[in-house]
């Protein structure tokens, strides 16, 4: 307890800190939480299907207004067209076409990965492309919060360019892989993943020193020199226009272009609090 200037007693209130406030300096950040004190942007912006009006919706405390983005869709469905930057830099991932925007409410309810709110793409044709291309780099860090699920072609978090691309992506099948790829042959790194659950899959690539953790253990590693020769524009699917894979659902994702390994478990534990995955 804390004695106001008044000399009213009043409690002591925890200010919040964001996850970019503690490891600043993402490239982008998507999340469905504000991950950063100084933003006063919105998460998302959403078109409701009763009559295709758009609306951006914020903030409660840290956490997805729900009421705001449930008054607004009311019993029917609520769909994402833009995902907002949290990271400083202003890079928005959006989707005007309608056919192609996930999903965030599902008859009137908000659609739930473990209990938090999840973007939900359909695993058909649902994908965001970026205000602006994310420079390729050697130094990746990739962090996320997202449902890996069991289908046909797997799911891919960034990709960049066409018929050379690279991809942040999992492969199909009860258990799968994570690897960013140069061509659709160019394997930097594998590590086994449980699929059909929610998942926190990070990785690196830095210089030759890759590694692959999937909720909080190493999967692999390896010394493989990356190379990349497009930028990252898209966000949900595989860019190249050969075999289409695609993400199910996603509450966070944050990219830096810089070696964060050394706060790897900070920032790790961060979203595991949050989303309570393992």
């Amino acid at each position: 307890m804390i004695l106001s200037s008044h000399g009213v007693i009043a409690s002591q209130i925890q200010s919040f800190v964001g996850l970019l406030d503690t490891y600043p300096n993402a490239a982008v950040a998507y999340s469905l939480r504000k991950l950063r004190t100084l933003y006063t942007g919105n998460a998302i912006r959403v078109r409701r299907s009763s009559d295709n009006t758009e609306t951006d919706i914020g903030f409660s405390g840290a956490n997805l207004d729900t009421s705001s983005l449930t008054s607004f869709c009311g019993s029917g469905n609520g769909f994402v067209t833009t995902w907002y930057d949290q990271s400083g830099n202003g890079n928005n991932a959006t989707q005007s076409t309608a056919a192609n925007q996930p999903q965030i409410v599902s008859a009137g309810s908000v659609i739930l990965k473990n209990s938090k709110p999840s973007v939900n793409f359909d695993g058909s044709n649902d994908f965001f492309s970026l205000s602006s291309s994310i420079a390729t780099s050697t130094n990746y860090s990739f962090f996320s919060a997202a449902y890996n699920e069991s289908n046909a072609n797997g799911d891919t978090y960034m990709s960049g360019g066409s018929g050379s691309a690279q991809f942040i992506a999992d492969l199909s099948g009860a258990t799968g892989n994570i690897f960013i790829i140069k061509t659709f042959v160019a394997l930097i790194i594998s590590g086994t993943i449980t699929k059909d659950r929610f998942n926190l899959n990070t990785f690196f690539t830095l210089n030759s020193a890759n590694s692959l953790y999937t909720n909080g253990s190493l999967a692999n590693s390896n010394t493989s020199t990356p190379s990349f020769s497009n930028p990252i524009t898209t966000i949900g699917r595989n860019n190249a226009g050969i075999s289409e894979y695609y993400l199910n659902g996603i509450s966070e994702m944050i990219l830096y272009s810089s070696n964060q390994s050394s706060n790897r478990t900070g920032i790790e534990t961060n979203i595991n609090t949050y989303y309570a995955i393992y």
